[in-house]
């Protein structure tokens, strides 16, 4: 041991001194616990913030919930313009046909002797129902067709009853409340405030400016003046609906803003709508692991009815088979690498099929057939000069 020591010039003195140097510093070192501090993993994920753009599917689901883009503002302004336009435009033949009416409650209907009878009051009702129908029948033909043809133009043919069906947020008290001091509801408010303040400037600049045709009305008769107060109320009436009709395409690009908020979506919510359209990757993955282990197998199964084998030796095997009655070129039934391959030589081996080591063949045979494919016109001589061999072990008499 001493030897060993000298031949290593190793000073033991020194080796003692810091060993006892040592000794002394673990004594005096006292290791504290290490505190950890904790990190949020949900750093590291998707937030969940919603800032991509809503997917087809996801519109089209929201459409059959009922959620869809329309403003009820301009549908009301188109819809009130069109009524007070076709008022303007009929008001002659509305007024004719009041006269009329009136002049024949006047005149005719005291010289009907049935009057105060049940069937006269039928009569008499039916007839005053018949002719309020003509009078007002241009105006509801007017204000229904421009409803629906301004909601479709919005919405479109849309049919549902989810909408119909109960939710206990609509009157559960809480969520109410929420709603009241929501920003929508702000919203609503400013917006009826703007309406009703721009409506109503409208309205007082345009009486403003007929203030002297108004006190003129004194020296009218009451025909000229019940005249002057329709026309006068529709004229207000029109410019009233143009600015709401202004308003209700300011509130559509709002409504538009505020539907397309509502329907964004986080990178989470799409990744995992691509999933159910797609399918899950994992299995994806298991029914193509699946298709490949049956499809081997096929192949495995196919390997007792090829001809001959052509190997690598090692890395490449190729069955395959030559059927004049099937096709007029040999076939490869089967081919593999690396395990498969040393698996088709083994079935071959236990199902006598000629085995054949020829390296440029094999090669190029995996790399240019596919299973189930005819060989090549290249490749004939070179296949043709295997199977007469293979032929002529087997003694068939038949050369290729």
């Amino acid at each position: 041991m001493k030897m060993l020591i000298d031949e290593h010039n190793i000073d033991l003195d020194a080796i003692d001194i810091s060993e006892s140097i040592l000794g002394s510093r673990k004594k005096r070192i006292s290791l504290k616990p290490l505190r950890l501090q904790p990190v949020n993993l949900q750093l590291f994920a998707d937030s969940g913030d919603k800032t991509e753009k809503a997917t087809p599917k996801k519109r089209e689901k929201a459409r059959e919930e009922g959620q869809v883009l329309q403003s009820r503002e301009m549908t009301a302004a188109i819809v009130l313009l069109c009524l007070f336009i076709t008022v303007k435009i009929a008001g002659g033949y509305m007024y004719e046909q009041i006269y009329a009416y009136f002049k024949i409650v006047f005149a005719d209907y005291s010289k009907l002797t049935d009057l105060f009878t049940v069937e006269g009051l039928i009569k008499l009702f039916i007839d005053l129902l018949l002719r309020f129908l003509k009078i007002v029948a241009p105006v509801f033909a007017v204000a229904l067709i421009t409803g629906i043809v301004s909601g479709y133009a919005q919405v479109g043919f849309l049919f549902t009853t989810k909408t119909l069906a109960f939710k206990f947020s609509r009157i559960n008290p809480l969520s109410g409340f929420k709603r009241i001091f929501s920003l929508r509801s702000v919203t609503e408010l400013v917006k009826s405030i703007l309406k009703i303040v721009v409506i109503g400037y409208i309205g007082y600049s345009y009486l403003a400016d007929e203030a002297k045709n108004i006190l003129n009305t004194m020296n009218m008769d009451v025909i000229s003046i019940a005249a002057y107060i329709c026309v006068t109320s529709i004229n207000v009436a029109i410019r009233m609906c143009i600015a709401m009709l202004i308003l209700g395409v300011l509130d559509y690009g709002y409504q538009w803003w505020e539907y397309e908020k509502s329907l964004k979506m986080s990178k989470q919510e799409i990744k995992q709508e691509n999933k159910e359209a797609e399918g899950n990757p994992e299995v994806k993955a298991k029914i193509r692991q699946k298709q490949r282990q049956i499809a081997l197998r096929r192949m495995l199964q196919d390997i007792p009815k090829a001809d001959v084998v052509i190997t690598n030796p090692t890395h490449f095997a190729v069955a395959i088979k030559y059927d004049p009655k099937v096709s007029d070129a040999p076939i490869v039934i089967a081919k593999g690498q690396d395990y498969i391959a040393l698996r088709i030589k083994e079935i071959a081996k236990e199902n006598k099929v000629e085995i054949v080591e020829n390296k440029p063949l094999a090669r190029t045979l995996y790399a240019s057939v596919d299973i189930g494919e005819r060989i090549p016109p290249e490749l004939f001589q070179a296949v043709a000069e295997v199977l007469a061999f293979v032929y002529s072990l087997k003694n068939k008499g038949r050369v290729v």
